[in-house]
C-alpha cells in the first residue's frame, strides 16, 4: 500500500497522534467489513494506519478496496478511501481536517478522484465519531455498486 496523501502548501499538522491510531486500529480489527490493518512504518512509531477492506464485500468488478487513516496531535486527520476496479481505475474519495489553502479546515474531497472538495460539515470530531461516519460511508457505497 502506498502512502497516503499529503499537501505540502498547507504545512504541517502536526505529529502523529499515535494512541489515536492504536485505538482506531483496536476498533477496525472488531468490523467484519475489514480484513485486516497495517501501521505504517511499523506499529511502534504508526503515522499511517491502512484498513484493507474485505474484497469480498464488493462485485467482483471491484478488486481491492483500503482506507488510508492519518491522525494528529493537532486533532488534524486524513480518512482516505481508495477502490481500485478490474480495468485498473480508482474511485476515491477523502475525509479531511488540516489547515489548507482551498477550503475550510474540515472538508472532503468528492469521488470519483479526491480532487474537487467541499466543505464538511460534522456533528463531532472524535476520533470514533469520525471513524463511524466514514465507515457507515464506505458501506452505502458498497450497497450503491451493488446496485448499479
Amino acid at each position: 500500500m502506498g502512502p497516503g496523501p499529503t499537501d505540502s502548501t498547507a504545512g504541517s499538522p502536526g505529529p502523529p497522534d499515535r494512541q489515536t491510531l492504536q485505538l482506531l486500529d483496536r476498533q477496525l480489527r472488531t468490523e467484519s467489513l475489514i480484513a485486516g490493518t497495517e501501521f505504517d512504518p511499523d506499529v511502534y512509531e504508526p503515522r499511517l494506519l491502512h484498513a484493507l477492506v474485505d474484497a469480498g464485500q464488493y462485485p467482483e468488478t471491484v478488486v481491492a478496496a483500503r482506507f488510508d487513516i492519518r491522525w494528529f496531535t493537532t486533532d488534524d486527520f486524513s480518512f482516505h478511501y481508495v477502490e481500485t476496479h478490474q480495468d485498473d481505475s480508482r474511485w476515491e474519495c477523502r475525509w479531511d481536517r488540516h489547515p489548507n489553502p482551498h477550503n475550510a479546515r474540515l472538508h472532503f474531497h468528492r469521488p470519483p478522484n479526491a480532487v474537487a472538495a467541499t466543505d464538511l460539515s460534522l456533528s463531532s470530531c472524535h476520533p470514533l465519531d469520525v471513524y463511524s461516519t466514514v465507515l457507515d460511508a464506505i458501506e452505502g457505497r458498497i450497497q450503491s455498486i451493488w446496485e448499479q
